[in-house]
């Protein structure tokens, strides 16, 4: 399996597949190549080829960057779905959710600069926050970690402090899932829990899948199961309360990006940042 290019090779990939394009004067390989972490080679493919599309679609004789950022939301985040209906208190909901998700990350002190903030459906999701990492990392801090589940968290706690407990809604779907494998993996892959130490608990996968029982093939026993259990709801609890604290000292940005974003749409990074002001970032309570 080859590795994943790092920015300088996303660059010079970029080079090739770009050669023989139009290219407006204010296109940038360096800051697209900064722009698509975790893209492989099929992917920065698509990615120029989607923007070429774009251009001939808007009658452009060049590729412009307005182009290629808008191919990269399609190769991350799939095509805009403007058909699709909402209605006015669902377009309200997922615009505070993507605020909270937004606002939360902008607090972590490891939190990853907004990007861009929509509420435009795109594929199967209503609504997205784009993070964009400045720099490509091959390890990840179990701060940085915690950081990244409270951001996750920060739209199912925005729909909680805005619109109450039984008001909160199915949208949270995906980031539920996605927290609880990240806390699961940080106790029983990573040894990143003080009560459990540096170990790592796992199943025998391939036991599972030809249906033997669960519990048979584990190499740890029902006490230390209920014990990991524990470890992964407190990682998720403490950072949907980290979440929800951190909206309610900020309610006030909290509204002012999701009206933003239920008037226009979307938000980019300038404008966000215009938004929340000089808001700073606050270091991860201890454990």
């Amino acid at each position: 399996m080859l590795d994943r290019p790092d920015v300088r090779g996303r660059e010079a990939i970029l080079k090739v597949h770009v050669r023989g394009k139009p290219l407006a004067p204010d296109v940038d390989l360096g800051i697209l190549a900064r722009s698509t972490p975790g893209f492989v080679g099929a992917d920065l493919e698509n990615l120029v080829n989607e923007a070429a599309i774009l251009a001939a679609r808007r009658g452009k004789k060049q590729v412009g960057m307005e182009e290629f950022t808008e191919a990269i939301e399609r190769v991350i985040a799939g095509p805009e779905r403007r058909s699709k209906l909402i209605t006015e208190k669902e377009k309200r909901v997922i615009a505070y959710h993507e605020a909270g998700h937004a606002l939360v990350m902008r607090t972590t002190p490891h939190g990853d600069p907004i990007h861009k903030i929509s509420i435009v459906s795109r594929g199967m999701a209503l609504g997205y926050t784009m993070p964009l990492p400045e720099e490509d990392r091959v390890l990840q801090s179990k701060e940085r970690l915690r950081d990244e589940l409270a951001g996750l968290l920060g739209g199912r706690a925005a729909e909680e402090v805005v619109f109450g407990e039984s008001e909160i809604t199915t949208g949270a779907a995906n980031d539920l899932e996605r927290v609880t494998q990240i806390a699961r993996k940080m106790v029983t892959q990573f040894g990143m829990s003080d009560k459990l130490g540096p170990m790592t608990f796992r199943h025998k996968e391939e036991m599972v899948f030809l249906g033997k029982e669960l519990a048979e093939h584990r190499n740890y026993s029902n006490e230390v199961a209920r014990a990991i259990d524990l470890e992964v709801r407190k990682l998720v609890e403490d950072a949907y309360n980290r979440a929800k604290e951190t909206l309610i000292r900020y309610r006030d940005r909290l509204d002012a990006v999701a009206q933003h974003l239920i008037e226009k749409e979307t938000i980019t990074r300038e404008e966000f940042e215009a938004l929340v002001g000089d808001i700073e970032r606050a270091p991860a309570p201890s454990m």
